[in-house]
């Protein structure tokens, strides 16, 4: 079950009082005791009300009221979010946890609703569906998507040739013969034994996602990486360091989107876009 744990406001925290490092430590012992139990899933402390405000619902009206707020013990100082067994074990974790405050205090735990909860409300599930598609939806904004290169035994020769021509920085290189399981027989062509299984390499703000593969053949069809630089001095230089030993699909050259926008497909074959971005940008 999902428990909401909120720790209920006092006079020092509505007075925006700061906990001491003794008492911050204590906490974040708690807390590191919490997750590796699996059972938090989120927590966060809470500005004095003063920082906050409330807005009041009166048929279709709306009313906005500034803080502070003068029920001290009604508010709130900062919560979790737990999935627990039962309200037993939530009450047996709150009762671990370090006093939150400089006074008494008192920490409330409230069970969350399920949406099987509303299921004599939702007869034909549709409010249910509705629910699962939104969780899902909020799931997918956390996740991210990243480039991952496949060189065919030239994975060092590239991030090389990236690090010297982009001013990539290299991060940790992995190889199959540190692998802690033992590659599958026949997975590897002869001698790629030490070659790289998954390296990383930062340019500008993206991770570029990198390795040898299970084969001496690339194919980098049908995508190229868009790379955006903020000056034309700098986007002529990448595209001819990019250029050398590839192959010049766009010359560089100002369009009416950009200063400077070219195609070019290097050495490996990877495809790329150089643009410097429009002093004032379309709408």
């Amino acid at each position: 079950m999902k428990v909401i744990v909120m720790v209920k406001a006092t006079a020092s925290s509505e007075a925006g009082e700061m906990p001491s490092q003794q008492l911050l430590t204590e906490m974040g012992k708690y807390n590191e005791a919490l997750v590796d139990a699996g059972i938090m899933k989120a927590g966060e402390g809470l500005k004095p009300s003063s920082a906050g405000a409330r807005v009041q619902f009166r048929g279709k009206d709306r009313a906005v009221v500034a803080g502070p707020f003068a029920e001290t013990n009604e508010l709130v100082a900062g919560f979790w979010l737990w999935n627990v067994r039962s309200l037993e074990e939530a009450i047996e974790w709150v009762k671990r946890c370090p006093n939150p405050m400089l006074e008494d205090s008192e920490i409330e735990i409230r069970p969350i609703f399920e949406i099987e909860d509303f299921a004599q409300q939702d007869p034909d599930g549709a409010v249910r569906a509705q629910g699962k598609d939104l969780t899902r939806r909020i799931a997918m904004r956390e996740s991210h998507v990243q480039p991952y290169l496949f060189f065919g035994g030239r994975c060092e020769e590239a991030i090389a040739f990236y690090k010297a021509s982009l001013g990539a920085t290299p991060g940790m290189v992995f190889r199959f013969n540190e692998s802690p399981d033992p590659v599958p027989e026949g997975l590897l062509p002869p001698g790629f034994e030490n070659k790289i299984m998954h390296a990383e390499i930062q340019v500008g703000d993206v991770k570029i996602l990198v390795s040898d593969g299970c084969h001496d053949a690339a194919n980098f069809v049908g995508f190229r990486l868009a790379l955006t630089v903020p000056t034309v001095e700098e986007a002529d230089r990448t595209f001819e360091a990019l250029a050398e030993g590839g192959t010049i699909d766009m010359p560089i050259c100002e369009t009416f989107w950009s200063p400077r926008y070219g195609q070019v497909t290097d050495k490996f074959g990877v495809g790329w876009m150089v643009t410097v971005p429009p002093p004032n940008p379309m709408k």
